[in-house]
């Protein structure tokens, strides 16, 4: 191999999977990008499985070495690409305390990401989640006890890496204990080794045991380990080579998070972040903000001697080594039938609805108006409470739960609250509910980059209080983040689901009906309310 393309196979940029015309800028961007900068993979975000299948077939007839595709798939295929397979994302799977279940969310992601030409998975969150008020991990998560996310995550591995994927542990050394999103700031993680050895590295130990293939170092910044200010894990080389290379003794890949991050990108320039992330010891650069200049800074710095080629060639080795594993020198292409009999196929979705069910967590019935029968005469008022606006990628959020809800019980009157709501329609909401015989809340706590909270406002929360104090059937049920029930421990009936997309609102309503029974346990502990592996069994109603 030439330098040039030495060099390239460490450039990982991005693509949505839309269809492109070949003869479009963005189709053509993404050819300069293989052809005339060698790179080595491309990311694939959100789009059609067959858009990517068609897109993937293109750039893998363009390159001289077949290209690594990955893409994070922690909610399941179907959460990036619509029409696969959604699954449950990490809070979720580890409410079900069934490794079986974990293992067949590794595989169905394998098996159908491989069929779209996906070929690493940038999954499990092995994140240890301790903060409760971390903004951008908590619901991706197994939870809080180190141990428990070790276990699930080696599940999750074995099945992705049995069944044709690279599964990627991240974000190294760890993520969990934070309040700050890495997407907008660089957060700072203080804590000693000895901290670090007990909690947050016991997983990322576990996952190497476990032979994970790749593994993602995060943009924080840890001063107890790190001691140049400013420079996050990504670029050090006391963590990428020093603690994960050598004192763990990872042999896989080693790639950066985003390096269009802020975390990143507000200190560093496109340049110096890819000569230090490859001087740091990481193999591929994930999304650089821009390919040219990055490939350009990298060949000079090998010929001045600031990176020696040494250093560029044992990643090389790397990838290659990967890509040869994965057989994509003898079969890179997708083959579009295969695509059609996996990818969100009758056996997943019913796994899928089974691991949903399954996570539904019964945290409090006090009056036991569970399962919830009212008479058909009676009235309910369904208040869907959304903590943002914008941003929900799924469809609206509770527009699943007012469907079903309102096939069982005609007589619901529903309403919409979110962080535009004024103070005079919130008053008008505890007026109506006055007047109506039970009182059932949605609360959607959305867990995305770049949002940087993770509550209600303090107008959605004194409402829920007021309703919830009502002498009537209330029923509260939180999507997304668990940690809101900390704010409003009154309310007198509470479940939580940890997600937010249609299925998962279906599921909550299977539940509330007594239809489908709780069985779900809290992964994390709800600070001076409830603890790790709380939550109420009840049977089904027949």
């Amino acid at each position: 191999m030439t330098l040039d393309e030495k060099i390239g196979q460490l450039l990982v940029p991005a693509l949505h999977a839309t269809f492109m015309n070949p003869q479009g800028e963005p189709f053509q961007q993404i050819t300069r990008n293989i052809v005339r900068f060698h790179v080595g993979g491309y990311h694939a975000f959100g789009g059609d499985p067959a858009a990517l299948g068609l897109l993937i077939n293109r750039m893998q007839k363009l390159a001289k070495v077949p290209l690594l595709i990955t893409a994070d798939l922690e909610g399941g295929p179907g959460y990036q690409f619509r029409g696969a397979t959604r699954l449950p994302r990490a809070m979720a799977l580890a409410a079900t305390g069934n490794e079986a279940l974990i293992y067949q969310a590794g595989k169905i992601a394998a098996l159908e990401g491989r069929a779209m030409g996906i070929t690493v998975n940038f999954y499990p969150v092995v994140d240890v989640n301790n903060n409760p008020r971390n903004p951008i991990i908590n619901i991706r998560s197994f939870g809080e006890d180190a141990h428990v996310v070790a276990r699930f995550a080696r599940a999750y591995i074995r099945g992705a890496q049995e069944h044709g994927h690279i599964a990627t542990a991240k974000h190294f050394p760890g993520h969990g204990d934070t309040s700050e999103d890495s997407h907008l700031k660089l957060p700072v993680i203080t804590v000693n080794r000895e901290r670090l050895e007990r909690v947050e590295l016991l997983p990322f130990r576990a996952a190497i045991e476990a032979g994970v293939g790749a593994i993602m170092v995060a943009h924080i910044s840890l001063p107890e380990i790190e001691h140049q200010s400013g420079v996050p894990a990504s670029l050090s080389h006391v963590i990428t080579t020093g603690l994960l290379r050598e004192e763990l003794g990872f042999r896989g890949l080693v790639f950066t998070d985003a390096l269009t991050m802020r975390g990143v990108a507000d200190h560093f320039t496109p340049e110096q972040a890819a000569v230090r992330a490859v001087k740091a010891g990481a193999d591929l650069l994930l999304l650089p903000v821009d390919v040219e200049r990055s490939f350009r800074a990298l060949k000079d710095a090998v010929r001045s001697g600031e990176i020696p080629l040494a250093r560029v060639e044992a990643s090389v080795r790397r990838i290659l080594a990967a890509k040869a594993r994965l057989g994509l020198h003898e079969r890179s292409l997708v083959d579009f039938h295969h695509l059609e009999s996996v990818v969100g196929n009758i056996e997943h979705q019913r796994l899928a609805r089974e691991m949903m069910e399954r996570a539904i967590t019964l945290v409090r019935d006090e009056r036991g108006v569970l399962p919830l029968t009212l008479d058909a005469s009676r009235r309910v008022l369904l208040v869907n409470m959304i903590d943002s606006r914008r941003g929900w990628r799924e469809g609206p959020p509770g527009q699943a739960f007012k469907e079903e809800f309102l096939k069982r019980h005609k007589k619901t009157i529903n309403v919409l609250i979110d962080d535009y709501t004024p103070k005079e329609a919130r008053e008008a909401i505890e007026k109506l509910a006055d007047v109506c015989d039970a009182v059932v809340v949605t609360g959607f706590i959305r867990v995305a980059a770049y949002k940087g909270s993770i509550s209600l406002t303090e107008g959605q929360l004194d409402l829920l209080r007021s309703l919830a104090a009502l002498n009537k059937p209330f029923v509260f049920v939180s999507f997304g983040s668990p940690y809101v029930l900390s704010f409003v421990p009154q309310l007198p009936t509470s479940i939580l689901t940890y997600e937010y997309y249609p299925e998962a609102e279906r599921a909550a309503v299977r539940a509330i009906f007594g239809e489908i029974p709780f069985r779900g346990r809290l992964p994390v502990s709800l600070p001076g309310i409830y603890p790790i592996g709380h939550g109420l069994r009840t049977d089904t109603r027949r």
